[in-house]
């Protein structure tokens, strides 16, 4: 019932915001017409903090558009457009309790479930949490028009877990009064009762000085594999408001419910080798599953006085409830079906002010950025033992986690002369933990509290020789403390902190040049060395549940190459190549590999547009094999994709009347090859496998409407 009041509230509040959410804006210029070759226009990027020249500016950046992000795509996971930018490497798990792994120069590399060592930003909001844990539990990909994606060391700019920054950017308002957009689709794959769809409702509005949007969608699958079911609902409203000529309102609601996220399981080899499409037999017994439901809002001040300094306040708040049946055994008591059942009551609330201001009257005085983020985080934890899913009431733990993130923070960027731009900036963080041990039948008060900080810093300098060739260099430092789930997880079952576990450090060096050298050629380049000490590893995993430690050192060294060629009008080629050298150093794992992350990481792109409205798309990804565990024990090394995995699309765009269509038709995995996806680290007993589906098939369709 009260899912039921929710969902209904959300309606009807998001139906309201749909007559209302954002205001005429600079037109985005990311799109890229294929169909006539040209210099490409100057792009901004704003993920730096500071709107910046994406020619100029000396860090690593890509971005992506919407015909990147959509279309003729699924739009379930992230991995389907972020494997284009080079550098980012996501591994699909195709378990939607789990979320997907996205590593950047091995940052988020060892996740097991939800995103870590990564920011994540939607619309400018944070999406990672103050102790530096992500999920992408709001984040509906068909809403979203935009992502630039900063890799590297990036604490400096915003806070804790930040080796690598992802801003999404969802769809902004029409230009027309009204529009209207419907998405749906479907398909499966080759094993009978693994269908899917997905459907989504946007819309949009504009009237004087207020204009808005409002997505509503929801995807359901059966799974191509067993006990892998999943059911995701989302909503999401906005509303921009012009108070005057120089000052916006803006508001932002997010809220989803997934009831149902079963886990499948990590497989041994002998189990893949014999059905691929199996689950682990203990996350079937045990019913393992996840159902969540979580809601934001945000609102937002922007304003610029008459010298064209702009001044941002943001106030945000965050409610998610999870109901989690493990596979994990309890500590005692155990059985067959019993398993660990988590259950998390989690509230956040957050502010961001900052202000960007040119400091001196010269159009080649610095502009400085400077602001404060604040975060705090409050979790309500309880463990108790169930069977095949159903709560069994005995609590082994029951605790209060809090978490409070302070993060002062001042980027300047400078440009003396007109070739030669420099960027500089610092930050302080200042994290604490606190936990209140409400469980005392043990005989134990586990209450605690540990404080965590760093100041963190970057430079870097760009010099354009010619459109060509913008070759620059940085270097930039990283500061990230284990996520709460980190520090309270203890193989011994007990209540409290890891007294043990400590935050990690990066220091990040890179050079590299980007440019269009001629019109029918764009490339980035870059090379890095990565230092990271006190590396946070996980020490074993076990049933879903992972224990982490720190250990030595790791060197992260590589290269990215990006090239985008369009030889003939209506062809354009991609190239996206990562070299990764993750190498741990000193200690029991010195010389090992990173585990969770390939060597060699490659997507090639093919994009077309045809005549009549027509086009065909094409991704083929190659990925040399991964280490699933920091021993890199040989039978725990995955083999490599071979010749690789191709997925393919052909769609049709134009108009019918006052209605805008555009059907589309998918096959991933055109070959039919079988691979794994991703790899669950260090799993107990070689159960480290994580299967991607055969051949799978999809068809859908857009159907818009606007007024004149």
């Amino acid at each position: 019932m009260r899912r039921l009041l929710t969902l209904t509230f959300a309606l009807l509040l998001g139906a309201a915001g749909g007559a209302a959410a954002q205001v005429p804006v600079r037109p985005d210029t990311t799109g890229r017409d294929t169909s006539r070759v040209e210099r490409l226009p100057e792009l901004e990027v704003t993920v730096t903090r500071s709107p910046e020249p994406l020619t100029r500016v000396p860090f690593a950046v890509g971005v992506l558009d919407r015909d990147d992000l959509q279309r003729g795509q699924q739009t379930v996971g992230i991995d389907e457009a972020l494997n284009n930018l080079p550098g980012v490497v996501v591994a699909n798990r195709y378990n939607f309790s789990l979320d997907q792994r996205i590593s950047i120069r091995g940052f988020g590399s060892r996740s097991n479930f939800g995103v870590r060592g990564l920011k994540i930003l939607l619309d400018g909001i944070p999406k990672t949490l103050p102790d530096g844990q992500s999920q992408l539990t709001n984040v509906d990909f068909a809403d979203v028009s935009r992502a630039e994606v900063l890799r590297g060391a990036s604490s400096s700019l915003y806070g804790n877990a930040s080796g690598g920054v992802i801003a999404f950017q969802t769809e902004r308002a029409a230009a027309a009064p009204f529009a209207q957009r419907i998405r749906v689709q479907g398909g499966s794959g080759e094993r009978d009762g693994d269908a899917f769809y997905k459907w989504q409702s946007w819309s949009s509005a504009r009237s004087g000085d207020v204009s808005g949007t409002l997505s509503i969608s929801q995807f359901k699958a059966d799974g191509f594999r067993q006990h892998s079911a999943a059911d995701f609902r989302q909503l999401r409203a906005g509303v921009d408001y012009a108070i005057s000529g120089a000052t916006l309102g803006t508001l932002r609601l997010s809220l989803a419910d997934s009831p149902e996220a079963e886990n499948p399981g990590a497989l041994t080899l002998t189990e893949f080798l014999a059905n691929p499409d199996s689950a682990a037999a203990n996350n079937i017994r045990r019913a393992a599953d996840k159902d969540v439901q979580q809601y934001q809002l945000s609102l937002g001040l922007r304003h610029f006085d008459p010298a064209g300094n702009e001044y941002d306040v943001t106030v945000f708040g965050l409610l998610r409830d999870l109901l989690n049946p493990l596979a994990a055994p309890p500590p005692t008591g155990g059985g067959p079906s019993i398993g660990t059942f988590v259950a998390i009551d989690r509230a956040v609330a957050g502010a961001r002010a900052s202000t960007n201001r040119r400091l001196g009257a010269g159009e080649t005085a610095p502009r400085l950025s400077a602001g404060l983020d604040l975060q705090r985080m409050r979790d309500d934890r309880t463990n108790e033992r169930h069977d095949a899913g159903v709560r069994l009431g005995d609590f082994f733990l029951d605790q209060v986690e809090k978490v409070t993130e302070l993060g002062p923070f001042a980027q300047v960027q400078w440009s003396p002369v007109e070739p030669l731009l420099v960027s500089g900036g610092a930050r302080y963080d200042w994290v604490r933990f606190a936990l209140d041990d409400r469980y005392l039948a043990d005989g134990f008060d586990d209450s605690d509290a540990r404080t965590m900080s760093a100041l963190s810093a970057n430079i870097g300098a760009s010099w354009a020789f010619s459109e060509g060739f913008v070759p620059y260099a940085n270097v930039s430092t990283a500061f990230e403390t284990p996520t709460t789930t980190e520090l309270v997880n203890q193989p011994d079952g007990s209540g409290g902190f890891n007294t043990e576990l400590g935050p990690q450090r990066a220091v990040n060096y890179e050079i590299g040049a980007r440019g269009q050298p001629v019109p029918q050629v764009t490339y980035s380049v870059a090379l890095f060395v990565g230092r990271v000490t006190d590396a946070i590893v996980q020490q074993e995993e076990v049933g879903g549940r992972a224990f982490f430690r720190n250990e030595g050192k790791t060197h992260n060294d590589g290269a990215e190459l990006g090239l985008t060629l369009t030889p003939v009008t209506g062809l354009t080629l991609n190239a996206a190549y990562t070299y990764a050298r993750y190498r741990f150093e000193g200690g029991t794992l010195d010389g090992n590999r990173l585990p969770g992350v390939p060597e060699h990481f490659a997507r090639l792109g093919l994009r077309t547009t045809l005549p009549a409205g027509f086009y065909f798309d094409a991704d083929h990804t190659l990925s040399s094999s991964i280490s699933a565990d920091d021993a890199n024990l040989a039978p725990l090394v995955v083999s490599s994709w071979g010749a690789g995995v191709t997925n393919a699309r052909v769609g049709w765009a134009g108009d019918a009347g006052v209605l805008q269509l555009a059907p589309f038709l998918g096959l991933n995995n055109l070959w039919d090859r079988r691979y794994v996806g991703s790899v669950t680290l260090n799993g107990a007993g070689g159960r480290v496998l994580e299967p991607a589906p055969r051949r799978v098939l999809y068809v859908g369709a857009e159907i818009g409407y606007r007024t004149e």
